[in-house]
């Protein structure tokens, strides 16, 4: 019954609608391996209407009949609160059951459990093993996770060469985090040539993504000339952005920015409330800095 209600939701002579109708019939007929690509669909809205429950039933549904993609999905699901509260425990069976049956995305979920400590013991160590079984069977994202380990040295010895290996493979997979540690690397001169300019369209190619750690990056680029044609009011506009998403040094500096009219308005008072968001964030250096004069209109690409 919840395959056919699922199935009701296809539309449109697509051949990927058609496609779709058939994994509901092949779902229904007992082929766990479509309900999980059904579930996938169902979860991407694609060439279906989008319905995270539906997907959460078909996964569980497969994951029961032994298909560990399915489980390591819907344990993503539960860890991210995607069907109401989350259910770390859950989940982390639900991970360790998709990487025991071969399904490395699963064992890069557990290993970033393990690492954050979220719904087990923090265990870093097992963090990297897991992520190395996950990126040595072709999962690229863990090896950008991998090679964060070898730059902090955790759970691994710090090498900064074989984490320019690894940020280099994962970034060819299009994987952000690859490419922002990969563009920190060429900042910094760590493990490969420095070089600004590779850097900088590492960290855009990251924020293109969205990826909040990529448009930070941009932004400090933007505003210090370093890669790129100084631009502040690019800068602004990438800090602004990424202080809607709660991150206290892009609230910050944005702050700065309006205190000295860079690009943005100058706006002592706005700067001020900026200011006081990046302190309740936890930048102290924000807590502890006295209020500018008063404000300026003015809007320039220079301080």
């Amino acid at each position: 019954m919840l395959v056919m209600v699922a199935a009701g939701g296809l539309a449109g002579c697509h051949p990927g609608s058609a496609k779709a109708k058939q994994l509901a019939t092949a779902c229904e007929g007992g082929n766990a391996a479509a309900c999980d690509t059904l579930g996938g669909r169902l979860r991407r809205g694609e060439y279906v209407l989008q319905d995270e429950a539906r997907a959460a039933a078909l996964f569980d549904r497969a994951c029961t009949a032994g298909v560990g993609e399915s489980c390591a999905s819907l344990g993503a699901m539960l860890q991210q609160g995607y069907l109401g509260e989350q259910d770390s425990a859950r989940a982390i069976a639900l991970f360790r059951q998709g990487c025991e049956r071969g399904a490395m995305h699963g064992c890069t979920s557990l290993g970033l459990a393990y690492r954050e400590g979220a719904g087990v013991t923090a265990d870093v160590s097992r963090a990297a093993a897991l992520f190395r079984e996950a990126c040595d069977a072709g999962e690229t994202g863990a090896c950008a996770h991998l090679g964060t380990l070898h730059i902090a040295g955790e759970g691994v010895a710090r090498d900064v060469h074989q984490a320019a290996v690894l940020f280099q493979r994962s970034c060819g997979d299009s994987i952000p985090l690859g490419c922002v540690g990969l563009g920190r690397l060429h900042a910094s001169g760590e493990g490969v040539g420095r070089n600004d300019s590779l850097a900088t369209a590492l960290f855009d190619r990251a924020c293109e993504d969205d990826d909040v750690a990529g448009c930070l990056e941009l932004a400090a680029s933007a505003e210090s000339g370093r890669g790129m044609p100084q631009d502040f009011v690019r800068a602004g506009d990438l800090y602004a952005q990424v202080c809607e998403e709660d991150i206290a040094i892009a609230c910050a500096r944005l702050a700065d920015l309006h205190d000295r009219g860079a690009g943005v308005f100058r706006d002592a008072e706005l700067a001020t409330r900026l200011r006081g968001k990046a302190c309740r964030l936890g930048h102290r250096e924000s807590c502890a800095k006295p209020a500018p004069g008063p404000a300026t209109p003015s809007r320039g690409g220079g301080a």
